[in-house]
């Protein structure tokens, strides 16, 4: 399902515009603030973003600017302001659509779904598909090297992606320390092994939802580890 972040201060209106694409079998997200709303736009994956202009803790443009900085995610701009200068800012900082308030949430929905088929096609022509390793709400993607949790991405060292991508590509295999040490750290287990600990603990707290009792790498006492699948 394809996912869609809405900026918008005026409640009623941002009410609106959700209820209406999820009519249209979107996932919808609301943010009030422009602060928030770049904050969950650059921590999240969102397949398009409709960010109004007048925001309290920044401004639209300021948010747009930011987030293309970064991301290649679809941005309609939407305002009361009708002046040009606005449009021609708007779309100079990266925005790909601009449409001014007030419009109907039909319209909406039909330039919505027109700017994710351009991209989507777009996207398609010129890139090609990332590894991707799925597993119950964990998204391991190979080629950007990103990890992400139930769509939340989630900050990861070169060991620690390395050592849980090994894991996962390896599903129900138990490994030992010293086993991974030399698959991971590509040396000989005469070091501390220990670091093999360290790392599964710190990749534990940032995949488990509970990491007394984890779903996805489970220790084998006095073995080692596996990835349950």
């Amino acid at each position: 399902m394809s996912r869609i972040l809405i900026i918008e201060d005026e409640e009623a209106i941002a009410d609106l515009e959700k209820d209406y694409l999820e009519l249209s079998g979107f996932e919808v997200q609301i943010e009030n603030r422009g602060d928030q709303g770049l904050q969950t736009a650059m921590n999240r994956e969102f397949d398009l973003i409709i960010l109004d202009l007048m925001l309290p803790g920044m401004d639209g443009f300021e948010v747009c600017r930011r987030i293309r900085e970064a991301k290649n995610v679809p941005i309609l701009m939407v305002s009361a302001k009708k002046d040009d200068i606005d449009k021609i800012r708007g779309l100079g900082l990266g925005a790909d659509d601009y449409m001014t308030k007030p419009f109907s949430p039909s319209e909406l929905v039909a330039r919505v779904k027109a700017h994710m088929a351009r991209y989507q096609r777009l996207v398609g022509a010129g890139q090609k598909t990332n590894d991707i390793i799925e597993i119950r709400g964990l998204k391991i993607d190979k080629t950007a090297r990103r990890v992400y949790i139930d769509g939340v991405e989630k900050n990861f060292t070169t060991k620690e992606f390395d050592l849980l991508t090994f894991l996962a590509e390896n599903p129900n295999h138990v490994f030992s320390k010293e086993e991974l040490f030399r698959k991971i750290w590509n040396m000989e287990s005469v070091g501390d092994i220990a670091t093999v600990t360290v790392h599964i603990k710190k990749i534990r707290e940032k995949v488990e939802f509970d990491t007394s009792k984890p779903q996805y790498i489970e220790t084998i006492w006095g073995v080692g580890y596996r990835f349950k699948i």
